[in-house]
């Protein structure tokens, strides 16, 4: 009688099965059964979030110089902001990679403000920043924000906009920029406490400490008020870099008080020449914003604190052709696009940039001019366009001077 054929059985589970799977080492079985738990196993684990060949750590960290040169492509002007930014988004991602260790010194956070008149360029900074490093970028806006209760947003808003720009990804956007404008209008309506809620003001500023300094909030990812049974998000603010912006209209009389100067007249003029008339934000201090109407604790978690100057001629000359994204260029490309080779008369840039000084509008004002003597040609040249041919078009000061006092004269008209 011939001898029974050994029964072979999984190395794993020890069940005999019809389907093995043989290892490398001789006598290592593995069932079917065990194979496909295995890979409901596998499946079932969250994977870790692979790095990203281009995401930040401590040895791809542009140096304070190379963030510099890199905001010189894209903003004119504005040396002093620029350093100042530079090295205080050096620092804080140094802060945030670095290795903890067993190191007894933490080094706390720098928010920043950015303080300059409109068309300066600070919304500007904060996105080339942002841009630059490759991390999650929210622009908030606080005149819509209020005290939790009232009608408006929620502080927490501004985080809802940076998760929506990481997809969602909570690490990433940990690791982000939010950068809050027009700060200034959240200030105390009146520098004495008041009886009554200032709800839209130092209200706002109160709800925003904890959340600047750096603490756990509960962000609701579709809104709180329309949806209050949604699962919160968690989000730690304290490695999340807040930039702040705002005009402080009027701010100069502050601060001319402060120095015992005159913002207008004759008086002590021998005293005070040493004192820019022309660029007082330069002075700037803690004190007149504390004077303006932000509350002390605010101020103490804005620790870095640098001013924009106003862009003169020059600088809005330049902002027309030198940056990468240029007005100039931009509308170059566009009409590229339809087959036309646009080019501009040095005159005409001038006389643009005469008129923008003339409206007081800064950069801003820039290409509200340039899309008004613009859009006659874009609306056009389309139509001509041939395949392969080139249509040369060259904007003199004579045409841009045509389309401007024409938008004028309708703007006067309806406004009669």
């Amino acid at each position: 009688m011939a001898k029974k054929q050994q029964q072979e059985v999984c190395s794993f589970c020890g069940r005999s099965m019809p389907h093995m799977f043989t290892g490398l080492d001789d006598g290592v079985l593995i069932c079917s059964e065990c194979v496909e738990e295995g890979h409901r196993i596998i499946s079932n684990t969250p994977k870790a979030r692979p790095l990203n060949s281009d995401e930040l750590t401590v040895d791809n960290l542009p140096t304070p110089q190379k963030i510099c040169d890199f905001l010189d492509q894209y903003v004119i002007g504005q040396e002093e902001a620029k350093r100042f930014l530079s090295v205080a988004v050096y620092n804080h991602y140094k802060r945030v990679l670095q290795d903890k260790g067993d190191d007894e010194v933490e080094i706390e956070k720098s928010n920043i403000l950015l303080v300059g008149s409109t068309g300066t360029g600070k919304t500007l900074l904060a996105r080339t920043i942002a841009k630059m490093l490759k991390v999650p970028f929210a622009i908030g806006d606080a005149t819509a924000l209020t005290q939790a209760g009232y009608v408006g947003e929620d502080v927490e808003s501004l985080l809802v906009r940076l998760l929506q720009d990481a997809d969602y990804d909570v690490n990433k956007a940990q690791r982000g920029i939010v950068f809050i404008d027009e700060i200034d209008k959240i200030a105390r309506k009146s520098e004495n406490m008041s009886i009554t809620r200032d709800v839209s003001g130092e209200g706002v500023q109160q709800s925003l400490l904890k959340m600047l300094e750096g603490s756990i909030v509960n962000v609701p990812p579709q809104g709180g008020r329309k949806h209050p049974d949604q699962e919160l998000i968690h989000v730690d603010t304290k490695n999340i870099l807040f930039i702040c912006g705002g005009a402080f209209d009027g701010i100069e009389r502050k601060i001319a008080q402060r120095m015992h100067t005159q913002v207008i007249g004759f008086s002590a003029q021998q005293e005070t020449e040493h004192v820019d008339q022309d660029n007082l934000l330069q002075y700037i201090a803690p004190q007149d914003l504390k004077s303006y109407g932000l509350i002390p604790e605010i101020i103490g978690r804005l620790p870095v604190l640098t001013y924009l100057k106003p862009l003169n001629r020059t600088a809005l000359r330049n902002i027309l052709t030198e940056p990468k994204n240029a007005l100039t260029k931009q509308y170059q490309k566009l009409l590229a696009m339809d087959n036309v080779k646009l080019s501009f008369d040095d005159n005409a840039l001038d006389y643009i940039v005469d008129k923008a000084i003339e409206y007081k509008l800064g950069a801003r004002g820039l290409r509200g001019l340039m899309e008004t003597v613009m859009t006659d040609l874009m609306f056009d040249l389309p139509n001509r366009k041939q395949m392969g041919t080139l249509i040369p078009f060259k904007v003199t000061k004579d045409y841009a001077r045509e389309k401007l006092e024409k938008a004028d004269y309708v703007r006067l008209k309806n406004a009669v």
